[in-house]
């Protein structure tokens, strides 16, 4: 029976009740973060956590918790459920709380639901281990103007997820109405274009990824490969060499078909093969 923590206990999952009345369940008024652990221990933790609470103060939801106190709540979460093995990721999410009727003004007064569970996780990018790639679509964005806030509110994520399910696929990823790549159903987009690894810049209309930071950083540490932040077209994406999405739970996934046509030679390419090398090496501590 996995274990929860909601609102400062440990609980089996099936005990765990939250009111109807709470916002998150009425409104999507909350954000949330996902958090890899690998042989229990989390990678960029404090990234994760800090964007969490610049999510937390672009919708004015305050908590208790400082950003130095989630750690023990993590490992004890990691440890009641142990038999997930050594590798999963902690499900933590706030909402503004439970008030007294359903209405769209922030109620005064009210407490934060906060809830973290963990799920087992198997790393995608494995020594010794080929990595097949990934499919991706392309779709419309028509979400809204913030989606730098990792809120609760994924319909609008859930909607293109939906049609790359459909499609057989195992991304969509989107455009926006002026034409622009933004990012995929939830992830971010990488494209490599004569051994440039080129991403769209951060915006109100991209989540700052954790992972995309990191690549970022270990790209620039390594200087092999430059990188750019900059606008990509869906004619960007037709012409690239390679094509990644990243997020905390997929890591690094090789797109080698978009919209039915192979991308580069149709198979993870040379970029991403040394890019996954320096993750992994980061990620288990081997760098």
């Amino acid at each position: 029976m996995s274990q929860v923590y909601l609102n400062g206990e440990f609980i089996p999952v099936e005990e765990a009740q939250i009111s109807v009345l709470d916002r998150g369940f009425l409104f999507g008024d909350g954000v949330y973060e996902v958090i890899p652990l690998f042989n229990g221990k989390p990678l960029q933790q404090e990234e994760h956590i800090a964007r969490l609470y610049r999510s937390l103060d672009a919708i004015d939801l305050s908590i208790d918790q400082k950003p130095e106190e989630w750690s023990k709540l993590f490992q004890t979460l990691f440890f009641l459920n142990k038999d997930d093995g050594d590798n999963q990721s902690i499900y933590l999410q706030i909402t503004r709380g439970t008030g007294k009727v359903r209405s769209h003004n922030y109620p005064d007064g009210v407490k934060p639901t906060v809830f973290a569970m963990t799920m087992p996780f198997i790393p995608g990018i494995q020594a010794n281990q080929p990595h097949a790639g990934g499919k991706a679509i392309t779709v419309a964005d028509q979400r809204w103007q913030r989606c730098d806030i990792k809120s609760i509110s994924l319909l609008g994520n859930l909607i293109p997820h939906h049609s790359a399910v459909q499609a057989g696929v195992t991304e969509a990823i989107q455009i926006d109405d002026q034409g622009r790549v933004t990012e995929g159903a939830s992830s971010n987009v990488f494209v490599i274009c004569d051994g440039r690894i080129i991403t769209p810049p951060l915006s109100d209309r991209i989540l700052g990824g954790v992972t995309r930071a990191l690549i970022l950083q270990l790209a620039a540490n390594d200087s092999r490969y430059i990188c750019e932040e900059r606008e990509l077209s869906a004619n960007d994406l037709q012409q690239a060499d390679e094509i990644w999405i990243t997020s905390s739970s997929r890591e690094i996934v090789p797109i080698i078909e978009l919209d039915g046509v192979s991308v580069g030679s149709g198979k993870p390419g040379p970029v991403w093969e040394y890019m996954a090398g320096l993750y992994r090496s980061y990620r288990d501590g081997t760098s």
